[in-house]
């Protein structure tokens, strides 16, 4: 009996190695080499078919390459299109992760109910049985008499039953419950993830049907599984969202077809998830009298602003090493705000506790937020609040400089519909014409911004 091949393989990059080590020498991340049985060539075909579909490849120039726009089609859900850059492209291949009860699988079964009243649709799952989808379905309220459902963990008979309905889109409930023949290893190891992802996607770019793939994360939040299934993927998407709030955003990491970091905010309800058209209004619901340590800034989501609270609390400490927690917002970027603010701002609350919140739940991941984290600090510091008609944006350099932030205008203007009549700035973000209501004073250094808020 022929001796069975293996390889080591890095859960974090997908780099392999011929035997293993403790250190992965390409990202250099620890205890992440597993290993991985390599099922046995086929003999019977010696053309290789690669993802884009076809048999045979041929050779063009570049100029010559048809430039006509994929016809994309809608999902139901406008904050859905939103995160996938306009709608669902054919042959593409969507990947879905989040926390277990982040509501996946609601979001995904109201989709697609909804789709199959207009294409042909399937639904796998191999986590639940069909009378529990069933059950959630009515529920939920939704169209139950067109969506074709199918109860497998098997990809040679997920694909059968697809080439049989030939459907416009399918959802795999979840990718690590599939398993292929051909692997000896268990389902949810490193193989049978990419290779059941693998076969999939092969199918998906063959037939030219929209593939959607739900992903478990581990816990610190990242998608489980092999680094290499969120390159063969052409969109990753993660569903956000903490179990005592009401709200969840649906952020996009990578888009071939479309912008990446685009945020789509939906409210849990007993009907399923509802869209939130204008999330702003959501998360500025702000107390009749507004506390110190509280003030508005503008970030800027994928293609619109989003206007936000930002809480901070500075507090006499206990301790011999005052605590820095930031909920929200970068854990080291606080640390190196606070050390501005002493250099160049003039206020010293090392020996304080800080906590920084950004209040909804939502993660802001650009440095837009720097000025008014400070402004908040210093305002929860001195116990006295900010104007509750006060909107603050703009990055902090290590020298106390104030620098400017993409789409200024876009943001200035945003406020300004939201009723905020004042707005401290960047100087590089100065609006070219004045805004009806909106006072804009533009500042260059932090000590200028400290003398602006009172």
């Amino acid at each position: 009996m022929a001796k069975q091949k293996t390889a080591f393989v890095c859960n974090e990059c997908g780099a392999d190695y011929a035997k293993w080590q403790g250190q992965c020498s390409e990202c250099h991340a620890w205890n992440t080499i597993v290993e991985v049985r390599l099922g046995a060539a086929s003999k019977k075909s010696t053309s290789f078919k690669g993802y884009s579909g076809g048999a045979s490849s041929t050779l063009a120039k570049l100029n010559e390459i048809d430039l006509a726009e994929l016809p994309r089609f809608s999902s139901g859900m406008e904050e859905f299109d939103r995160v996938l850059g306009g709608g669902f492209v054919p042959g593409s291949v969507v990947l879905i992760g989040g926390h277990p009860g982040a509501g996946k699988s609601t979001v995904l079964l109201q989709t697609m109910c909804q789709l199959a009243e207009t294409y042909e649709a399937l639904y796998v799952t191999g986590e639940e049985s069909l009378q529990q989808v069933a059950m959630r379905a009515q529920r939920l309220a939704l169209p139950m008499g067109n969506l074709s459902m199918l109860s497998a963990t098997a990809v040679e008979e997920i694909v059968l039953q697809a080439e049989q309905i030939k459907p416009t889109i399918i959802v795999v409930d979840s990718i690590q419950v599939m398993h292929v023949a051909d692997v000896t290893s268990a389902p949810g190891s490193v193989s049978q993830v990419r290779e059941s992802a693998a076969s999939l996607t092969r199918y998906a770019k063959e037939s030219g049907g929209v593939l959607i793939l739900v992903g478990h994360v581990t816990k610190d939040g990242s998608l489980a599984g092999p680094k290499v299934l969120e390159h063969i993927i052409d969109c990753s998407i993660m569903l956000e969202g903490s179990h005592d709030s009401r709200f969840r955003t649906l952020r996009g990491h990578k888009n071939r077809f479309g912008p990446v970091n685009e945020l789509g905010v939906f409210a849990m309800t007993e009907q399923g998830l509802k869209e939130v058209s204008n999330p702003s209004a959501i998360f500025l619901q702000r107390a009749d009298e507004v506390a110190s340590g509280s003030v508005v800034l503008v970030v800027w989501e994928g293609t619109r602003p989003l206007l936000l609270e930002v809480q901070a609390l500075v507090d006499s400490s206990s301790l011999g090493n005052p605590r820095r927690v930031a909920v929200g917002l970068e854990q080291n970027r606080l640390s190196m705000l606070l050390a501005v603010l002493h250099r160049h701002g003039g206020v010293m609350i090392g020996d304080q506790d800080v906590f920084v919140n950004a209040v909804g739940g939502v993660k802001i991941v650009e440095t837009s937020a720097d000025l008014a984290v400070l402004l908040a600090l210093v305002s929860s510091f001195r116990d006295r609040p900010l104007p509750r008609e006060l909107v603050v944006f703009g990055e902090v350099g290590l020298a106390g400089e104030i620098r400017p932030v993409p789409s200024g205008p876009e943001r200035l203007r945003e406020a300004a519909k939201h009723g905020f009549r004042r707005a401290i700035v960047p100087v590089g973000n100065a609006p070219r014409e004045q805004l009806d209501g909106l006072e804009v004073v533009t500042v260059k250094k932090l000590a200028e911004a400290l003398e602006a808020i009172y």
